[in-house]
């Protein structure tokens, strides 16, 4: 498995858990537990992807302003979870914010996919695809376990 297949398992889980967070209503526990899985896997995923896909990429020329501008996405995101995080969940504000929350994440994925594995894909060794799978499945579990 490549670090491009690896992150693209995950990323599905991000699209269901957030297709299934706007489908939530109110105040409610199906709305607490959903949003707390969409918060942990956006933040597990976002520090487990940077140390094993972003650092490496800005070392290297090629792919270091893509790299770049793919962890100020993230901290787009991060921003956008604390407004959430502030929020009453009964509030119709919350509803905007997580639809803004899915749409900034959404994009973030669609462009890794479909513009930064390509890159990263030309500057990365063969071996160094499969190793940083490894160590990205590594510091998610990490992430996951903490």
């Amino acid at each position: 498995m490549t670090i491009f297949e690896a992150l693209r398992q995950d990323h599905d889980i991000q699209r269901d858990l957030l297709a299934r967070l706007m489908e939530t209503q109110g105040d409610s526990e199906e709305r607490h537990a959903l949003y707390r899985q969409v918060r942990d896997e956006l933040k597990h995923h976002a520090a487990a992807e940077e140390r094993a896909l972003y650092i490496p990429m800005m070392a290297i020329d090629l792919t270091q302003e893509k790299a770049r501008h793919s962890v100020a996405e993230h901290h787009d995101i991060d921003e956008m979870i604390e407004t959430l995080d502030a929020t009453d969940y009964a509030s119709p504000g919350w509803l905007a914010n997580a639809k803004k929350l899915s749409h900034l994440v959404l994009h973030h994925l669609d462009e890794e996919e479909q513009e930064v594995f390509q890159l990263a894909g030309r500057g990365l060794a063969s071996d160094q695809k499969t190793a940083l799978a490894d160590d990205y499945r590594e510091e998610m579990a990490r992430q996951r376990g903490a």
